[in-house]
């Protein structure tokens, strides 16, 4: 508080040593451009390594965000440090181990990709755009990556939530983090934000063009199961717009891929906790499934634009296992987008469309 009352009252002693590289009280400075534009894409995040401490260090920080655990804090905070960050690190120390790639964890090496995807491709259209990855929890941080943008010039940030459909939990929590960052500077950069794209045609046509090329290679199942993370359903009653968009990018999918009501189902997965998630829950679904004879399943994750725990482990392990054990012949996995071509291209035409009226052009 003191230190406080002092800055404010002699700020000069306080002031660091070369704050700004020129005349700071220049009557003629030189007229500069309107700088120049950063793009962030940001997803969810990922432990460094998949070590126990490494992964209790992402989990205490994905989990102490109010956004993704609506407990009051007073009940939560102590069954997160006494019970849950004690015992699910060492759990999923094997699981993640499972599916880690030699870049690093598979939601790390395929948003790299996305990234370099995107920048190229904007090079390639002529816009003088720096992009940079960011992760909502973990590293690389969202502060650092928007420092690294800043330090390249840039006055106009972009972030581009890697969440097709909105969700207070995702989408919001990293327009969070964006904007709080952004409260401590002084010179703010102007700052936008793609709030969703779960109703894009390119994203659509990106999912039915994974799904199709797997059919043309392995033929066509019973049944094509649409499993989007889950939510607690008082989020749903509080306003948030997820299921509705969970089912708007559904009834897109089927209608571009041609199916019948019959041949496509929606389930939703990895629910965490005791209170009433989203229904039908995906496990379950699976089971209901195998045992009225569906012999044959393909399942695909929409809301996952890159492959992660949830997908490679949860849904191609413990779902197939689950399916498998409840009389079903076969199951199959269709991969997320990861590093689609054609996603690719759509990521870099959302992003193209949201730079409008920004200096994207080389001067």
């Amino acid at each position: 508080m003191f230190l406080r009352l002092f800055k404010y009252l002699w700020p000069e002693r306080f002031l660091p040593e070369a704050p700004f590289d020129g005349d700071l009280f220049d009557e003629n400075p030189p007229i500069t451009g309107p700088g120049r534009v950063g793009v962030l894409l940001v997803n969810l995040g990922t432990p460094d390594t998949p070590s126990r401490g490494d992964i209790r260090k992402y989990l205490a920080e994905f989990l102490s965000d109010p956004r993704v655990i609506e407990i009051p804090r007073y009940l939560w905070m102590p069954i997160l440090h006494g019970l849950v960050l004690t015992l699910r690190p060492k759990k999923l120390v094997p699981r993640y181990q499972g599916i880690w790639m030699d870049g690093g964890s598979p939601l790390m090496v395929y948003s790299r990709q996305q990234a370099e995807g995107v920048a190229q491709a904007l090079r390639a259209r002529g816009r003088d755009v720096e992009v940079e990855l960011a992760m909502r929890y973990g590293n690389p941080s969202i502060p650092d990556a928007m420092t690294a943008l800043r330090q390249r010039g840039c006055e106009h940030i972009l972030t581009v939530p890697l969440y097709p459909q909105y969700a207070a939990s995702t989408t919001a929590t990293a327009v969070d983090a964006v904007t709080r960052h952004a409260a401590r500077l002084r010179d703010q950069p102007a700052l936008r934000f793609v709030k969703r794209f779960h109703t894009d045609p390119g994203y659509i046509g990106a999912l039915a063009e994974r799904i199709e090329s797997h059919w043309q290679a392995n033929g066509r199942p019973q049944l094509l199961l649409l499993s989007f993370h889950g939510l607690p359903r008082y989020s749903i009653e509080l306003g948030d717009p997820y299921y509705r968009e969970c089912m708007q990018t559904a009834q897109l999918l089927r209608a571009r891929l041609g199916l019948s009501p019959e041949q496509i189902e929606v389930s939703f997965q990895s629910r965490f906790g005791s209170a009433r998630w989203l229904e039908p829950y995906t496990e379950p679904t699976l089971k209901e499934l195998a045992s009225r004879g569906v012999a044959s399943v393909d399942v695909v994750c929409p809301g996952f634009v890159a492959d992660c725990l949830e997908t490679l482990e949860e849904i191609n392990q413990e779902c197939r296992h689950a399916f498998l054990q409840a009389g079903g012949k076969q199951f199959r996995y269709i991969p997320a987008l990861n590093d689609s071509p054609m996603w690719t291209a759509t990521l870099t035409d959302i992003v193209d469309n949201h730079l409008q009226g920004w200096p994207v052009t080389p001067a």
